[in-house]
């Protein structure tokens, strides 16, 4: 039968409480909801009843070809709020119901999903009848949260074989296989929380709330003292041996701890009955020491996998018997966690060194030990706050992770183009002060002829006592709109950063709350932010639509009115303060327009974008693209224009090689658009004193993340001081400099391959950044591989995160030959080289069977190439490329206004064929030349600035041959 489209928040009449088996009291209140045991038809699919009375009633419905949704809710009434993730069903395939005396089933083209009439778990099988995934555990407990009644819930799926699993957004502890993680899905500075699973097992799981939820285990961290023995430094229990030092480097006071606890701001910070951190041991109070060493043992109960996390900032360094296994620092006022395992046996004990450079710092040390043994290789996900269980079965269209995250946007909608000058380079700090520093930095640029696209403002350029007000402060920027003009002037785009903060003394927080839209709590506990004096601040609501129209409103009569071309929304997640626990931030951010902020805690940044993107497309100039950069994200946010990033990271090495694996994720929850600070936002004070000792290192660490951002989707300078302009962390002629430069210009040459790239992400549900494992998932020995990625599927990318490491091992996927990018030097897969990576240069391949299209030096995109193309074609085997052209400024090719010119490589003739144009786009070239290089494992052509090309032809849209001969 064919089933039309349904409306995602319009579920059938029983669902909101009319149900055919509901029994009705004299006051025509509902006395029973939960059904009798049997089976429903509803539009779409069925409900099954289980006979088990300890089971919930299950929901199973058909969304599109090969993607289910299943909800669970012990009264079978199937009553939530409107989901933010999923807006809209497609049109629903054609599907066929089967009723069996023990199981229930529906099957498409491609997937069947049987039901368990007894206790209603969910078991999906492909068209072949091989099982894909099966339910096992389902937990739903009943719980108060602000005087309304929801559940906390556990669903958990046994898989087939032992399959990867990637995705859940962007995290900073160098997971990249999340089999067998414990992930906490949390919005945070540095860390996006997006419930969403793809698997090698060719399915993924879309996990419908925005509460924070726990992939892997489901429980909560716990103190140390709660799962383990805790030893003194004799070997006695009673706690580890702390030693808490003076900045003389002496004793002031020794303690016996058993959950070393300075986790959170004091109580003064905090509403009555929260738990908080203590102050420190007499003489020192509230005074912070200098150094403070626990030195112990902890002794499991249970044999097995322990696993910990330590949430710290300053300096932390943890070893457990003698290994290091934490050596990290963060700013102070952005704590988070280090995430590692330890193997333990019940009944010995494992020796502990803490050491932590307190410095008014955060430090706490947590523990899980093992589930139980048939629990460890579950699929679980566990969320704090849901009204029911809901979840979509996502099975791929075809045998890859690709097919899994088109199935992704089926549900949650198009990766909306961004225009091709954010795909430029872009140049920020923190921050220009005033409007001369911000052009003379853009004229840096030009004047050295270095390409560059986008120049960003960021906060406070707003008198210091109006954040909110989008006021610009008129001695440090008399004439914003001027500004703007120059920016355009210079041949650029300028984005400006828009909080969703606000002093209540500003007209705009004024007219927010009058109808409600400003958080309340964060002005009862009188909290200051770091501003002059300090000033009382909240955030607005964003999930009332007419205070995001407001927001708009305020945000175009101030800003979009002076030409801006971007928007930064920073502190998104919401950052109402960098160190609350998740319950009091969660009492902070609601309750909103739609309910509890725990029931939220998650979607802001999702519902902020929203406002943007549905403002200003709907507004004076709905043609012109519209780009959001944006610290948080959530399951959709890629339909309003928007690329995300990884927060204030920090500028170390450990933090530039966990960006790899941070992206790839990401990248893999669906969002294809992604960019990090170069050269990481926090710095060390060594950096900042600009120490002559620590000079050549920070020039280092600059030139490696650099040469790792030119193979980003977003590529883009920022960061606290030193300045972070080429010519500011380099002297011009230098090693460090030049090799910024280079990687700038290469950056522009490969734009036509890289805005192809970013043109399938919405034409083709393509990726950008993508895990090995998107096109080598039969080679299980890239599975795990985090410090390597492929930026297409043509590049292999593996960047150098050690200090003045020349060279480092890369693994070369088996199933296809490499090249060298620079050399051409050829290389067979699936082995390990070591590779040269002087510091001019990161190890860089190229995938044989592959075209690249480059285009000619540019200062920006805006330049006109007139169409001339160098295409690199990377023989040894057959290879297609469909080079992609529209405008780069408007939406007109969702009208079809663009074109395509098909290449294809045929290693058998040696021969590439540029095919005819495909499509019509007004401002294409009626003839182009095209330059051909060709690289064979026999020669030694590797990419060079200025090469000479093997042949040259005049192309005017009709198909032609280029020989390889």
């Amino acid at each position: 039968m064919a089933v039309a489209a349904l409306a995602m928040g319009a579920l059938p009449a029983y669902a909101q409480g009319q149900s055919k088996n509901d029994v009705y009291g004299t006051d025509g209140q509902v006395k029973q909801v939960r059904r009798a045991p049997g089976i429903e038809d509803i539009e779409g699919g069925l409900i099954v009843t289980p006979r088990s009375n300890d089971a919930a009633v299950v929901r199973v419905e058909v969304v599109a070809k090969g993607i289910v949704r299943v909800s669970a809710d012990p009264e079978g009434q199937f009553v939530r709020d409107e989901s933010l993730i999923v807006t809209d069903f497609p049109a629903r395939p054609e599907y066929n119901v089967r009723k069996g005396r023990n199981v229930a089933s529906l099957s498409t083209e491609g997937l069947r999903v049987e039901i368990s009439r007894a206790d209603g778990k969910v078991r999906f099988l492909d068209g072949d009848g091989n099982e894909l995934l099966a339910e096992d555990r389902r937990v739903m407990t009943p719980k108060m949260v602000q005087g309304e009644q929801f559940y906390s819930v556990q669903q958990a799926w046994q898989p087939v074989g032992e399959p990867g699993f990637y995705g859940l957004g962007q995290h900073q502890n160098g997971q990249m296989n999340m089999a067998g993680e414990t992930v906490e899905l949390a919005q945070h500075n540095i860390s996006i929380a997006m419930p969403f699973v793809a698997s090698t097992g060719d399915y993924g799981i879309l996990w419908d709330n925005a509460s924070i939820t726990r992939f892997g285990d489901p429980r909560p961290f716990q103190p140390l003292d709660e799962t383990l023995i805790v030893r003194g430094e004799d070997g006695s229990e009673g706690g580890l041996t702390g030693r808490y030092y003076d900045e003389n480097g002496k004793v002031q006071a020794e303690t016996r701890e058993r959950d070393p606890d300075y986790q959170f701001l004091p109580p003064d910070q905090y509403a009555s009955g929260e738990a908080v951190r203590d102050v420190f041991p007499e003489p020192f109070g509230t005074e912070s020491p200098e150094k403070v060493v626990w030195t112990g043992g902890l002794e499991a109960k249970t044999t097995g996998t322990h696993k910990f996390r330590a949430y710290g900032s300053s300096y932390l360094t943890i070893k457990v018997d003698g290994e290091t296994v934490v050596d990290r620092w963060r700013q102070n006022w952005n704590p988070y966690y280090f995430t590692f395992d330890v193997d333990m046996v019940a009944g010995e004990s494992k020796d502990i060194e803490i050491e932590w450079i307190a410095n008014d710092g955060y430090f706490r040390l947590e523990h899980l030990d093992p589930l139980p043994a048939e629990q460890q290789d579950d699929l679980s996900f566990a969320s704090d706050v849901a009204q029911v269980i809901d979840y979509y079965f996502v099975a791929a269209d075809g045998d890859k992770i690709d097919d899994v995250i088109a199935g992704y946007r089926t549900l949650t909608g198009e990766s909306v183009m961004l225009p091709k000058w954010a795909y430029g380079f872009w140049q920020s700090r923190q921050r220009y002060t005033t409007q001369d520093e911000l052009l003379d930095a853009l004229k840096g640029y030009r004047d050295r002829k270095i390409p560059i696209d986008n120049i960003v403002l960021d906060w406070f350029y707003w008198p210091e006592k109006e954040w909110g007000s989008h006021k610009f402060d008129l001695e440090r920027f008399p004439d914003a709109a001027a500004m703007v003009d120059a920016v355009h002037e210079m041949n650029a785009r300028i984005m400006i950063s828009v909080w969703p903060k606000f002093y209540p003394t500003t007209a705009n927080a004024k007219a927010l709350e009058e109808i409600g839209a400003i958080y309340q709590r964060q002005l009862m506990m009188d909290t200051r932010d770091w501003v002059g004096q300090g000033y009382r601040n909240s955030f607005y609501d964003p999930y009332s639509a007419e205070a995001r129209e407001l927001f708009w409103s305020q945000m175009k009569e101030a800003l979009d009115s002076k030409g801006f071309d971007a928007w930064w929304m920073d502190a998104v997640e919401p950052d109402l303060h960098s160190n609350l626990s998740h319950r009091e931030r969660a009492l902070r951010i609601g309750p909103t327009a739609m309910g509890p902020g725990a029931q939220y805690f998650n979607s802001f940044a999702l519902v902020n974008a929203q406002a943007v993107y549905e403002g200003e497309r709907e507004g004076s100039d709905p043609n012109e693209r519209v780009f959001i950069l944006t610290r948080s994200a959530f399951p959709g946010i890629q339909r309003y224009g928007v690329s995300a990033w990884s927060g204030d990271v920090v500028a170390r090495w450990e933090d530039l090689k966990e960006q790899v694996a941070a992206g790839v994720n990401f990248s893999m929850s669906g969002v294809p658009n992604w960019t990090f600070d170069i050269g990481g936002f926090a710095v060390e004070q060594r950096y900042t004193d600009e120490d002559p000792a620590h000079i050549e290192e920070w020039r280092e660490l600059n030139t490696r993340w650099f040469q790792l951002g030119a193979f980003t989707p977003l590529f883009r300078s920022h960061g606290e001081f030193p300045f972070r302009e080429i010519y500011n962390l380099a002297p011009e002629g230098s090693d460090p400099y030049e090799s910024m430069v280079y990687y700038d210009k290469l950056r522009y040459r490969l734009m036509p391959f890289i805005y192809t790239l970013a043109a399938d992400t919405t034409l083709k549900d393509g990726s950008m950044m993508r895990g090995l494992v998107m096109d080598f998932e039969d080679d299980k020995k890239v599975w795990d591989i985090n410090d390597q990625y492929l930026f297409g599927s043509s590049f292999l990318v593996a960047p150098v995160y050690e200090f003045k490491a020349r060279e480092r091992d890369v693994y070369l996927p088996a199933g296809s030959g490499w090249y060298d990018f620079e050399s051409g030097e050829h290389f067979d897969g699936g082995q390990t080289v070591t590779a040269d990576a002087p510091l001019a240069r990161m190890p860089l391949y190229v995938r044989e069977g592959s075209i690249v299209p480059m285009g000619p030096d540019i200062q920006s995109t805006a330049d006109d190439t007139n169409g001339e193309l160098t295409i690199y074609v990377y023989t040894g085997a057959d290879a297609s490329f469909s080079l992609y052209e529209d405008d780069g400024l408007t939406y007109d090719y969702e009208d079809e206004a663009y074109v395509r010119i098909p290449m294809t490589w045929s290693e058998e003739t040696g021969t590439l064929t540029i095919g005819a144009v495909e499509g019509e786009l007004q401002s294409m070239p009626e003839e182009r030349v095209i330059h051909v290089r060709f690289v064979s494992p026999d020669g030694d052509d590797g990419f060079a600035m200025d090469a000479e090309p093997d042949s040259t032809i005049t192309y005017t849209g009709a198909a032609v041959d280029v020989s390889m001969e």
